[in-house]
């Protein structure tokens, strides 16, 4: 069977590009907006996408001076988009270290539930000193704990999502009888982290789990990722780094015992479209000089842990700045961010246009048969399954990707022109997994 690639429309608010709502036809607070996420769901739809994703955190990110702040919480925002929308999944991000696996097991089942099986949940463990400030704790815990518990975290939501069978439900009005006891069951979890007796309260849900993403690329990162996604999120700038990261991560998947085939990678790309290449680069530059440079230059401070006198504008990097082994969040952006800039001798000022665009996923400007291109060379490379689609501007860029790109793909025999299935496990080609209780111990040892 030949393989197709999947395709994930990234929202957020304007575009990705920091500048984006600076546009003249660029909505401010479509931030908080749902029309407008309704109407970008309907577009990646029209498209045929895998599925739309929100990215989230429990805390208020960054200078608002410097572009849109301020999200809707995600899951919610979900609900309102399934109304809206019949066939694409519908992912939101959720931090294992700042819930519990009761509520977000009940919450993402819902999701499911309100949207006849397009649920899914990229699994973080949220990086950063400030959230541990909104959860009265005086600063994060270490990196190697977070991902500790997240698999804890995952287990047990496992065995909530699974404490009803198929057919607990029996609705049976002439005996009176609505469910069959025998078939819920307390999950009576005892653990390092969290101790849950169960059962849900919510019946198993359309897909029976909803699907797992993740998207941390750190050692820890891909060890989670190897052991429970089903797609994973990264960020890579070159092809030979995106085919080391794919084999790498296939590997360890397979040698925990599962098919590699059902852990699909989708790296982000940030592609500006235009009729003709010089249109494209236009809108590049446009977008570029509109970024403020202070803002972002604080911003750059803030994740390589330096002052930001520490970073002029018009100089490269300074070579004293610290080890990966020494960041406790987000390494691998780190350490993109980083090599990024020592590979291309970027000033702060070039690096800090780089990452404006996508934050350190790669960007990408051309007409709609070189994002193609783009596209297909890491896809037939064996770099990716597919892609993170990351418009810089919204809706333009994400309506340019789904009439004049997703055509091309489809022509080449490298997309669907039809959704086959209604779930989006079924997008993915993956099986509904049968219910079961799985114990910590046999997952983690």
């Amino acid at each position: 069977m030949s393989r197709h690639l999947h395709l994930n429309a990234f929202l957020m608010s304007t575009g990705h590009h920091e500048a984006s709502w600076r546009l003249p036809e660029s909505n401010p607070v479509a931030n908080t907006d749902v029309a407008h996420y309704q109407n970008l769901a309907r577009i990646a739809e029209r498209g045929k996408f895998d599925s739309v994703f929100f990215a989230d955190s429990p805390q208020l990110i960054g200078d608002i001076g410097r572009r849109p702040a301020g999200a809707l919480e995600p899951t919610v925002l979900l609900t309102a988009i399934a109304a809206a929308t019949s066939r694409i999944g519908l992912i939101a991000t959720a931090s294992t270290t700042y819930n519990d696996p009761y509520n977000l097991a009940r919450r993402f089942g819902s999701v499911d539930h309100v949207s006849g099986g397009r649920a899914g949940w990229n699994v973080v463990t949220t990086a950063g000193p400030e959230a541990a400030k909104n959860f009265n704790l005086a600063d994060q815990p270490a990196h190697a704990e977070r991902y500790d518990r997240a698999a804890e975290f995952l287990e047990v939501t496992y065995k909530l999502w699974d404490s009803w069978e198929d057919d607990a439900t029996l609705a049976d009005k002439e005996s009176g009888v609505w469910g069959d006891n025998s078939k819920v069951k307390p999950i009576e979890h005892v653990g390092r982290h969290f101790q849950v007796r169960g059962a849900l309260n919510l019946p198993r849900s359309p897909q029976g789990h909803p699907l797992i993403v993740q998207a941390g690329s750190s050692e820890d990162g891909k060890g989670l990722a190897a052991r429970y996604a089903e797609a994973v999120f990264t960020a890579q700038q070159t092809l030979e780094d995106a085919q080391a990261f794919y084999t790498d991560l296939k590997a360890r998947t397979a040698a925990l015992g599962r098919d590699p085939s059902t852990i699909k990678i989708l790296p982000g790309i940030v592609p500006v479209i235009g009729s003709t290449e010089e249109e494209a680069l236009r809108l590049e530059r446009q977008l570029d000089e509109l970024i403020k440079p202070e803002y972002a230059r604080q911003q750059l401070a803030k994740t390589l842990r330096v002052r930001p006198e520490d970073l002029p504008l018009d100089q490269q990097l300074p070579a004293d700045l610290p080890d990966e082994d020494e960041i406790e969040g987000a390494k691998s952006r780190y350490t993109l961010i980083v090599t990024l800039a020592r590979r291309e001798k970027l000033t702060v000022r070039e690096l800090i246009g780089r990452l404006g665009g996508g934050r350190g996923h790669r960007t990408f400007s051309g007409t709609p048969e070189q994002v193609a291109d783009a596209i297909q060379e890491w896809f037939d490379a064996g770099a990716a399954d597919g892609f993170n689609i990351m418009p810089a501007v919204l809706p333009s860029g994400l309506e340019a990707f789904a009439d004049h790109v997703v055509p091309i793909l489809q022509q080449r025999g490298l997309f669907r022109t039809e959704y086959t299935g209604v779930t989006l496990r079924d997008h993915y080609g993956l099986a509904r997994p049968t219910g079961r209780t799985r114990s910590l111990q046999e997952a983690v040892s």
